[in-house]
């Protein structure tokens, strides 16, 4: 069997201003390509389908277009839940579907239910928010804890050939700046043996593709969705699972419909600078270094640069403390954030109590938006 591991689609997303629809129609152009010319058995789609819970329409028909493109190529699809998506909403009809080849799996109860295809099983498990799965798996907590249990009822019914697709941050994978926590203040990464003795495991989460062990790996976005991301190689990873277990498996690298660069330097420079050509037509993300804020700076930089999407100042000499909020708070998380601010009003730093209290207000905050 050939499979096509892909995750974080992430249909419906823009890059700062920057439309993505046809950059994302473009990746699904590429994987019924691929499907075709490489005989591809099965699609894994590892997790965050959408950008969000509740999905603008077109990039609903952008991913029931892209099942029903990939189904008429020849392949089956096996789609699991993320942390962006809403369970609820993505596995609706599953059981309809499933007579056609396309299996959603979104529920805590299907876990350990393989789906088994040319006498390989698949044992699809969504992302599992701890709260909202809580009583489900038993009296398990945190992430570690309702992973290793749903790990531990796959395992006792699993094959010795045996596929995973599980969406989680796990120990030694590198983020970026455009995942969205998992937790906040709490430990969100699980460990690496969770995964042992899988045929292999395809997760999804981080958006970079990256080895963790030959059996266990992220194939990251398709796209870039940050500046952070800039310099991945975006793609799927094709494998071949057989009655020995885990043949060869290869990168597949995806088109990339627009360079993303950086650049740093005064005004005047970045205008004239001949060396800057090839950055002309990327997205751009531009700090100016101009003792002074140049007047107009964007409207002069777009008429070299048309595709600047991020502009920022951060005068050359000044000090951290001198500079904007924005670039103060750059980089920082939000109870980092907060308890700076509290800090800055009271001039001392919150408590260990007064931490505590913030972690929780802000994972409040984060469950609400995750139910929506």
């Amino acid at each position: 069997m050939r499979l096509l591991h892909t995750s974080d689609w992430h249909l419906g997303r823009s890059l700062h201003r920057a439309d993505l629809r046809d950059a994302q129609a473009g990746f699904i152009d590429h994987l019924v390509d691929t499907v075709r010319a490489e005989h591809v058995d099965v699609v894994l789609v590892a997790g965050d389908v959408y950008d969000r819970a509740v999905p603008p329409l077109d990039a609903v028909q952008l991913c029931e277009d892209a099942f029903v493109r990939i189904r008429a190529a020849g392949a089956r699809v096996v789609v699991i839940s993320g942390n962006h998506d809403s369970a609820r909403r993505l596995g609706f009809g599953s059981a309809l579907l499933d007579q056609s080849g396309v299996f959603l799996r979104t529920a805590v109860a299907g876990c350990a239910e393989p789906i088994v295809l040319d006498g390989v099983a698949l044992f699809a498990i969504p992302y599992l928010e701890p709260e909202a799965v809580r009583g489900e798996l038993g009296d398990a907590r945190g992430h570690v804890g309702v992973l290793t249990e749903a790990l531990a009822r796959v395992r006792a019914v699993a094959p010795p050939v045996s596929v995973v697709l599980a969406h989680a941050w796990v120990a030694g994978g590198q983020a970026s700046e455009s995942e969205r926590d998992l937790t906040v203040g709490g430990v969100s990464a699980v460990p690496v043996s969770l995964f042992d003795g899988f045929t292999y495991s395809a997760l999804g989460h981080l958006h970079g593709p990256q080895v963790l062990t030959e059996s266990l790996r992220y194939s990251g976005s398709p796209l870039a969705y940050s500046f952070s991301e800039a310099a991945h190689t975006k793609g799927s990873w094709l494998l071949t699972v057989a009655d020995g277990g885990l043949g060869g498996v290869e990168f597949v690298e995806a088109p990339v419909p627009r360079r993303l660069s950086t650049l740093r330097g005064e005004l005047s420079t970045l205008l004239t600078d001949p060396a800057l050509a090839a950055q002309e037509q990327h997205w751009l993300s531009v700090v100016l270094t101009d003792t002074a804020r140049p007047d107009a700076a964007m409207d002069r930089l777009s008429a070299r640069f048309p595709h600047v999407l991020v502009l920022t100042h951060e005068p050359a000499g000044v000090s951290r403390s001198e500079q904007s909020y924005a670039a103060r708070v750059s980089g920082r998380s939000d109870r980092e954030i907060a308890g700076a601010f509290v800090a800055h009003v009271r001039g001392t730093p919150s408590s260990p109590a007064e931490q505590a209290l913030l972690g929780e207000a802000f994972e409040a905050v984060r469950l609400s938006g995750a139910s929506a």
